[in-house]
């Protein structure tokens, strides 16, 4: 690995430039603080695409590109994580693995004591942890009693080297982990493969210790794309658009004084207008450039990062119960 000292910027590469891999390209290209080294990638017309692109070298192999580097996103396919960031964090340089961590726990704890042993960064590209939305959660969110969330997607082939649950429901696994700061009490399970070997749709309820409750629903069989959440807490609550952006707050107050006129009949229940609804203004910004920013700020400033290897860890232990469970109830049926 280079050493960081002798230049002011943090010498990054990217291992996989498929459709996530090249806006992490772009992305390291553009931070003023980030040099693109390079990219490790099997694909010969992608790599030559995106290295002229961005003006940046393809190495020929994994050891050279940690070698040029200070930093790494590793944008693999789930099941090919270890693989490639053990050997990165051995060489010296800090990485940033895509959701989830790795496909098994037992590969998740090597990446981890890899990371230790070498007192390396690991970051886990739970992204939605850097949407604008979940900057104001995190804020307003004091003590939830009830969460429901809904994460919706058109059927692709990629991804689908692990069931829904690890590819799409893992990033409101991560969420609600992080909101309601609980352990876990319960988990309740179940789902079907359509197209795929795995689970295609999945719901999950997730009891937690402070009586807080969790209902998860996801899909990758969506003839449209959606990922809202809605929280509820004793002030009142909050329904968010995390692909757009938005979303608005009810707070208890209002929602009882609405109840009353709608007792006395001064209200007309189909008026909408009259829901106490207040409009959430969010300042609107790229997750994945926000994200790779603060993985790289992180490496210049030597600190762990917000979403680090310990949270990317818990949640995919959550997500591997829902999966076991999904399946089991499959087999027995």
């Amino acid at each position: 690995m280079s050493d960081a000292s002798v230049d002011s910027k943090i010498r990054c590469g990217v291992v996989g430039v498929g459709s996530l891999g090249q806006h992490h390209a772009r992305i390291y290209a553009d931070l003023p603080h980030v040099a693109l080294q390079g990219i490790f990638e099997t694909d010969d017309a992608r790599a030559a695409e995106i290295c002229e692109r961005h003006g940046c070298r393809r190495f020929e192999t994994l050891e050279a590109l940690g070698e040029a580097c200070d930093a790494v996103s590793v944008v693999v396919p789930t099941d090919l994580h270890e693989q490639v960031a053990v050997p990165l964090l051995a060489q010296g340089c800090h990485v940033l693995i895509e959701k989830p961590i790795c496909a098994s726990l037992e590969e998740a704890e090597r990446v981890l004591a890899a990371a230790q042993e070498h007192d390396r960064i690991v970051q886990v590209g739970h992204i939605e942890h850097f949407n604008p939305v979940m900057g104001f959660l995190e804020r307003e969110v004091k003590a939830p009693k009830f969460i429901t969330a809904e994460r919706l997607a058109p059927f692709t082939p990629r991804g689908t080297e692990v069931g829904v649950v690890l590819d799409l429901m893992i990033h409101d696994i991560g969420i609600v982990l992080e909101l309601v700061k609980s352990p876990v009490k319960r988990i309740e399970s179940v789902g079907v493969n359509l197209v795929s070997p795995t689970e295609d749709i999945a719901n999950t309820r997730i009891e937690f210790e402070n009586g807080c409750v969790a209902n998860l629903s996801t899909s990758r069989m969506s003839l449209k794309k959606v990922r809202e959440i809605r929280v509820f807490q004793e002030t009142g609550y909050f329904s968010f658009d995390f692909m757009r952006q938005s979303g608005h707050l009810v707070r208890t107050t209002g929602l009882l004084e609405y109840a009353g006129k709608l007792r006395t009949g001064s209200v007309d229940p189909s008026d909408l207008s009259a829901l106490p609804l207040e409009p959430v203004p969010l300042e609107k910004g790229e997750p994945l450039a926000l994200e790779l920013a603060h993985f790289t700020q992180s490496v210049a400033a030597a600190q762990q990062p917000k979403v680090g290897g310990a949270l990317g860890r818990q949640a995919l232990e959550v997500a591997i119960e829902i999966t076991e469970q999904i399946r089991a109830s499959a087999a027995d049926g």
